[in-house]
């Protein structure tokens, strides 16, 4: 099921790019508008033309697809709760496999014995 709607979405994608694609600029119109023409901004076109039509079922089977994707991705879980944990000794290449215990250091050693600042003259 998900495959299917997957490869659905994806012909309704490419579809999609190629309706739009393929239609007339409207941005010279609005130019227009702003310049002082005497055609309306946003004003009527007349008819919806075929084009149109398609686009707008284009849009609205995406809309539907991407949201029947989300819904159904939801209930499949996520991918990483799937994959079985691998169980190593160590966590990087070359790092001890166990615990690493340091040994106490010695009073006076590993620690820098502090003289006192000789008088400034």
């Amino acid at each position: 099921m998900y495959t299917l709607v997957v490869i659905l979405h994806l012909i309704v994608c490419l579809f999609l790019i190629f309706i739009i694609l393929i239609q007339s600029s409207k941005g010279a119109e609005m130019g227009a508008a702003f310049g002082g023409s005497s055609q309306t901004l946003f004003g009527s076109r007349g008819a919806a033309t075929a084009l149109s039509k398609a686009t707008t079922i284009a849009a609205i089977l995406f809309m539907l697809t991407s949201l029947t994707l989300a819904v159904l991705s939801v209930k499949r879980g996520s991918v990483v709760s799937s994959v079985p944990a691998r169980e190593s000794q160590s966590p990087m290449p070359g790092a001890p496999a166990g615990p690493v215990q340091e040994k106490p250091a010695a009073p006076g050693q590993g620690e820098a014995q502090q003289q006192p600042a000789p008088p400034a003259q």
